[in-house]
């Protein structure tokens, strides 16, 4: 292998969500005993998922394989409100760490649905975050993949209005959009697109420099959606290879020339120090900024509650006022990165701890 040199996409990796979910599930972790229950996997990438096994948490597809009484997460993606009501009826904490971006696609279609629109719903069958959402309204939704789709939806009564996963590919849904908005001139849609910020950004910077690079390498799961959609952006830009792997271990000994390198929303950062150590370009890596991230998701309310809860019965049982258990400035500071960083140097004694 001959690789001259990496260009590093950035923004790349965890977006504020993720962090989010992350960090609140590692709060879980330590405020509950064994085990903590989670439902679907908190994000989509093994790594994640295995640290928090390793911790004993155990990742269901059922709320109704959890003990009552039973610590209980919800994943990033949303939930159906019947597993939200099913899980709060368990007896147990429940913490819906629901991305907020997730979270307004799910008010927008509740909102439409009760002024009786037909909303067109674009996103992927059988993914958590379009099962969670469509389930929100089902008698008002359709779930869009093809303009074939548009078409028989809008045989349906109106109006109509046009949401969307907040994953997809931009190419994906401005097809889909187009299509509609020249079928149903008069659809609604929202001022601000369902289009996650931190997925149009990875798109971006990656459509930047895929071009020109021999090969474009794109760290994440299979079924992480953001993380096929950055697969689809490289190719529809010509790049000549594009390589999809959960890891260092994944790559081909083939790679040469230039090599463009990315990592879905869900893929930590230890993940892309791997494979640029194994990929070691002759002459360095260029690292292309697209923009900056600064955006900040703070804990889950119902977690914030717990934290405010444990830290007033250690002041009664110390005997005096003492640092809260959530300081906001420090969970700032605090990454999702520490959290799943050895133990040795890590993050079991973040924030609070």
């Amino acid at each position: 292998m001959s690789v001259d040199r990496v260009v590093l996409a950035s923004p790349r990796g965890f977006c504020a969500g993720v962090e989010k979910a992350i960090k609140a599930l590692d709060w879980m972790t330590r405020v509950f005993d064994a085990p903590v229950y989670c439902y679907h996997e908190i994000v989509h990438n093994q790594v994640v998922v295995n640290h928090f096994r390793s911790l004993g948490v155990i990742f269901v597809d059922d709320v109704r394989d959890v003990p009552a009484g039973a610590p209980l997460m919800l994943s990033a993606h949303g939930s159906p409100p019947d597993v939200i009501n099913a899980a709060r009826e368990s007896g147990g904490a429940v913490v819906d760490a629901v991305c907020p971006l997730v979270t307004k696609v799910h008010h927008e279609l509740k909102v439409r649905a009760r002024k009786g629109y037909t909303v067109l719903y674009v996103g992927h069958e059988g993914h958590e975050e379009a099962v969670g959402t469509m389930a929100v309204a089902p008698e008002a939704v359709v779930l869009i993949q093809s303009v074939q789709d548009i078409d028989r939806a809008a045989q349906r009564p109106g109006p109509f209005a046009l949401l969307s996963q907040t994953t997809l590919s931009e190419d994906e849904w401005s097809h889909l959009r187009e299509y509609a908005l020249s079928r149903i001139p008069d659809i609604w849609m929202p001022n601000r697109s369902d289009l996650c910020f931190a997925t149009t950004n990875r798109q971006g910077a990656l459509r930047a420099i895929a071009a020109t690079a021999d090969a474009v390498v794109v760290i994440g799961s299979a079924n992480s959606s953001n993380t096929v959609a950055l697969s689809d952006v490289a190719r529809s830009v010509g790049s000549p290879r594009v390589l999809r792997v959960n890891g260092v271990s994944e790559l081909p000994d083939d790679l040469e020339g230039v090599v463009a390198l990315t990592a879905g929303a869900s893929a930590p950062e230890s993940l892309v120090s791997e494979v640029l150590a194994y990929l070691d370009p002759q002459e360095g890596v260029d690292i292309f900024e697209f923009t900056t991230e600064d955006e900040y998701f703070p804990p889950p309310p119902e977690l914030r509650e717990i934290l405010r809860a444990l830290a007033a019965v250690l002041d009664v049982a110390l005997g005096a006022a003492r640092v809260s258990a959530h300081d906001g400035q420090a969970d700032r500071d605090f990454t999702a990165a520490q959290v799943l960083s050895p133990p040795s140097s890590s993050a079991r004694t973040g924030p609070g701890a």
